[in-house]
């Protein structure tokens, strides 16, 4: 990674972790999450800086930066995979709903059910397709098996997908198309009805025509679930997200409306990594 010369006197590989980024307001709509003074480490290194602010619903939230710079541990952090990483810990909380996701009552097998999460590389179950779907709803009790193929043809109908598999449910999942695959993991998520979306370069193992049904999916899907991509594709963040957030070296640099970020970043480093001068 090179270093870019900043007006102020630092460079891009300084952070500024005694500046807050800005808290997106809440009057676009009470947000879905809120995180406040939020850091995390991995065993005695530090990976997040106090992070704080709101994710908006019913919207698609970028985070872009640099690799390493701590977004996809931020991603783990909101249903709480990271706790399966031995030896990490955190400070600050999460709430989704306005509710700690840390709290002693939170079950993380139902967190997890209502935030949803899509990885890098497609991942379907070794079962058919239709089971796939189901496996979600079946563990978790939401349906009555005689309920489930409608349950099933809903969220493959959400996923785009119904139209190309409704003839061979029976057949594994994994004999689709990689596009096709990471459609089948977003209804396989969808299934379990979650109120957030997560998704973690959920197209970075795609052609770009997967791409681009992937990317009019999260279009559609917004309408009715919170989106989180996690993204290195400048391009992508921003034609998909309304609101975009730049992590740098672990700390939120900046955060707002995604036509705002890219076209009048509020902070130098922004501009530096969307216009490549870094990255």
């Amino acid at each position: 990674m090179t270093t870019a010369g900043l007006t102020d006197g630092r460079t891009v590989g300084q952070p500024d972790r005694g500046r807050r980024p800005p808290v997106w307001p809440s009057d676009h709509s009470t947000p879905i999450i809120d995180v406040r003074a939020y850091n995390f480490w991995y065993g005695g290194t530090q990976a997040l800086f106090d992070l704080t602010f709101t994710i908006p619903r019913r919207a698609v939230t970028a985070l872009i930066g640099p690799s390493g710079c701590g977004k996809s541990t931020f991603l783990r952090s909101i249903n709480r995979l990271n706790e399966l990483i031995p030896r990490t810990r955190h400070t600050g909380d999460i709430l989704l709903e306005g509710v700690s996701v840390f709290s002693s009552g939170t079950d993380p097998v139902t967190l997890r059910r209502e935030v949803g999460m899509v990885f890098q590389q497609p991942n379907p179950f070794p079962k058919t397709i239709f089971d796939n779907v189901a496996y979600g709803p079946r563990l978790n009790g939401l349906a009555a098996e005689r309920d489930m193929p409608e349950r099933v043809e809903v969220a493959l109908r959400r996923a785009a997908l119904w139209d190309e598999v409704k003839d061979r449910l029976r057949t594994p999942g994994t004999s689709l198309s990689g596009g096709q695959q990471q459609r089948l993991c977003i209804a396989r998520a969808l299934a379990n009805e979650p109120e957030v979306l997560l998704m973690d370069e959920p197209c970075s193992a795609l052609d770009p025509a997967a791409t681009q049904r992937i990317e009019e999916l999260l279009v559609e899907l917004k309408q009715s679930y919170s989106i989180v991509i996690v993204t290195h594709n400048m391009q992508q963040a921003s034609r998909v997200s309304d609101f975009t957030g730049f992590f740098y070296l672990g700390c939120l640099i900046e955060f707002g409306d995604t036509k705002q970020v890219f076209t009048r970043p509020g902070d130098e480093r922004t501009e530096a990594y969307i216009t490549g001068r870094f990255g």
